[in-house]
């Protein structure tokens, strides 16, 4: 089925000279500098709790504060900014997200750092939904989940490389160095998008009620809940990984970020197949990477109780878990009709709704005392759940099309 015609913003200074490639990388490298403030403060919570005079648990509410400030930003900065010029609306985001992180690296009290947690985490859907819909409007329509895909990459690329070194400068300058080192990426790439993204103008007609008007749209509902459900089964596998590995699959603790590097580069090989797919068919992706998902997590219940089947399977769930997310995207920009801006950065909502759903009922099969393989069942159940409400989306679209 053909995507909606969708108004696209109108270029106000075509980036004629510029590679789009160029554009692309610039709008990836914010995601590089979101996708790493995300994750690399796990990497640090030790150092964390050890100088603001907190417990781990405590800390861990640093990793829930981002991802709130991520669900509640998302959908209010999208209709607050919604007729702001694409390319403003991208600095001001990326700015408050440099912000955010410097306020971090100099927070003095526990309850100050996950403020400023929070106010991290505001500008990460927003920035996601906005770029990706910049980014498709650089290129053909027949290429333009590619081009989402290419703004995604940032995200996983990130778990490969800028993770991992985010976390070893904490480890070894202080945890403030993390943030630090994350408020520069944010300054970087203000100075790319400057110079390399062409100036767009909001689309016609542009307007906070207008985007609302995406939550009057049944698909952009079910297509939100596509993600929360079914993404919500890698996390529940992936929130317990490390225990699992070194508790069932026999892994050293320093061995340990080898497999999540594995899975850091399943994710970037599946985003950049997912966008190829995606651009044949945006929802037969969706359907081959959430059954993908199930089949995988399946297998590491059997795969986990060995080292090295457990590594390979590890990075085939961070390659099947990231097949359908450029789908997911390009598929809420064409089902929200007008209203794109809400709808794209509504998935990153859901997407941390997952987050804490998968994890919740991880760690609930584990506490039931269910072993660590328990989750790769859990999140099979959600993933399979995910496809039902995407059989239901599709069933409804074939009765009333698209418009």
């Amino acid at each position: 089925m053909s995507a909606p015609s969708v108004a696209p913003a109108r270029a106000v200074a075509p980036a004629a000279t510029t590679p789009v490639w160029l554009s692309l990388a610039a709008l990836a490298l914010g995601g590089f500098g979101i996708g790493t403030t995300e994750f690399a403060t796990m990497g640090v919570l030790p150092e964390v709790a050890g100088d603001l005079h907190a417990s781990i648990p405590q800390a861990g509410h640093l990793v829930s504060a981002y991802a709130l400030g991520v669900v509640v930003g998302a959908p209010l900065l999208a209709v607050v900014g919604a007729r702001l010029p694409r390319k403003a609306l991208l600095l001001t985001l990326m700015t408050a997200f440099a912000v955010g992180n410097a306020l971090s690296a100099l927070a003095p009290t526990f309850g100050s750092l996950a403020l400023a947690r929070f106010a991290s985490g505001l500008p990460h859907g927003a920035y996601f939904g906005t770029a990706s819909i910049v980014a498709a409007s650089l290129v053909p329509p027949e290429r333009r989940a590619r081009a989402v895909a290419r703004v995604m990459l940032g995200l996983t690329v990130a778990n490969v490389v800028g993770v991992p070194l985010a976390t070893l400068l904490g480890q070894q300058l202080g945890w403030r160095s993390t943030y630090w080192t994350v408020s520069v990426i944010g300054v970087l790439t203000i100075a790319a998008v400057s110079r390399f993204v062409p100036r767009l103008s909001a689309p016609d007609g542009a307007s906070p009620r207008r985007e609302l008007g995406a939550l009057r749209r049944p698909q952009v509902w079910l297509t939100l809940l596509v993600g929360g459900v079914g993404f919500g089964g890698m996390f529940a596998v992936y929130s317990y990984i490390a225990p699992t590995l070194t508790g069932v699959s026999g892994f050293r603790e320093s061995q340990v970020p080898i497999a999540l590097a594995l899975f850091g580069v399943g994710m970037t090989v599946g985003t950049e197949i997912g966008g190829r797919l995606a651009d044949r068919s945006v929802v037969r992706t969706i359907a081959a990477g959430l059954s993908s998902v199930v089949v995988v997590l399946l297998a590491f219940t059997v795969t986990a109780h060995s080292a090295v089947p457990a590594a390979v399977t590890v990075l085939l769930i961070g390659l099947s878990s990231a097949l359908f997310l450029p789908a997911l995207q390009t598929r809420l920009m064409d089902v929200a009709g007008d209203a794109q801006s809400l709808a794209a950065a509504g998935n990153h909502s859901a997407l941390n709704v997952a987050n804490a759903v998968g994890a919740a009922l991880g760690g609930a099969v584990i506490a039931a005392g269910l072993g660590y393989t328990a989750p790769a069942v859990v999140g099979a159940g959600l993933a399979l759940g995910g496809l039902g409400v995407l059989g239901v989306s599709v069933a409804l679209e074939r009765r009333r099309p698209l418009s």
